[in-house]
């Protein structure tokens, strides 16, 4: 198997580029390409923490809009979550609700294994953060 992630989720900000500034401050992910638009928008971005990666782009006119909404445009409810593998869920959980991460679901150990905690992020895509890793998982 590679070591580069083959799945990568996609997601739609509002305000695209303080959700990249906002996502590497507040989850550690890194920019792997950001690809601005006009008017301070962003057509395509690339961040990634470890082996995995997520793309995003700045909600508007895009081909994208007709299929993909954010949370604020469905009523604040988020229509997915992304589960990350974090070796330290602890000190995760410090660095996202010190960026103002909304923990909406406590950290806490897991009875299936590992600990982890549930969040939003600054405009409500809903996180997993956690140490179980299900591919080393008996």
């Amino acid at each position: 198997m590679s070591s580069r992630a083959n799945i990568m989720p996609t997601l739609r900000y509002a305000d695209a580029p303080k959700a990249i500034a906002w996502l590497c401050e507040a989850f550690g992910f890194e920019k792997h390409l950001v690809v601005p638009g006009e008017h301070g928008t962003i057509v395509h971005a690339e961040l990634v923490l470890g082996n995995g990666m997520i793309m995003l782009g700045s909600a508007g006119d895009g081909h994208m809009d007709a299929i993909q909404k954010t949370p604020e445009e469905v009523g604040g409810i988020g229509t997915d979550s992304i589960y990350v593998i974090v070796p330290d869920a602890d000190a995760h959980h410090d660095r996202a609700v010190a960026a103002g991460a909304e923990v909406v679901m406590p950290l806490k150990d897991e009875d299936y294994g590992g600990r982890g905690y549930t969040c939003r992020d600054l405009e409500g895509h809903v996180w997993s953060f956690g140490t179980f890793d299900p591919w080393s998982a008996s």
